[in-house]
């Protein structure tokens, strides 16, 4: 993870995303969340690999499972947008809440936005899917 970093930034080294992704992604296929979450940028935004909004929220869900509120954020905004997923505001809501919930200050902005879009049921269920999410260790999360 560590050189996936330095190569993403270009600490002591030359910046190079290829080989910053190769990093990311050795370190989070041991399931390291940081990394994982990391490769999944770099799939998201195309750098160092090939664009692919699938192989993006794929490396996010794995980290948010792990507790890790950016990959949770992120994969809310995937849920939203329909980006690599299926568009579903209920999963979108309940990623955004989780995110709050371990410290991503922007995801309660967008998770209270997004509330608009959907129905009271719906956002009964996404607070229940949350919920329950939270309370299985990241095991049941979105029903």
């Amino acid at each position: 993870t560590n050189l996936g970093v330095m190569y993403d930034n270009g600490y002591g080294v030359v910046q190079d995303d290829a080989e910053a992704a190769k990093w990311y992604r050795l370190a989070a296929e041991q399931g390291d969340a940081f990394a994982q979450t990391n490769l999944g940028v770099m799939y998201d935004n195309g750098y160092g690999v090939v664009q692919d909004d699938a192989e993006a929220a794929k490396w996010y869900r794995l980290a948010a499972e792990q507790g890790n509120a950016n990959a949770q954020n992120n994969l809310g905004v995937m849920y939203e947008l329909g980006k690599g997923v299926v568009q579903n505001y209920t999963l979108s809501h309940m990623w955004y809440n989780l995110a709050s919930a371990n410290g991503s200050k922007k995801s309660s902005e967008w998770r209270d936005q997004i509330v608009a879009k959907m129905t009271a049921a719906d956002v009964s269920k996404a607070q229940a899917m949350a919920k329950e999410c939270m309370n299985s260790g990241y095991k049941n999360c979105g029903w």
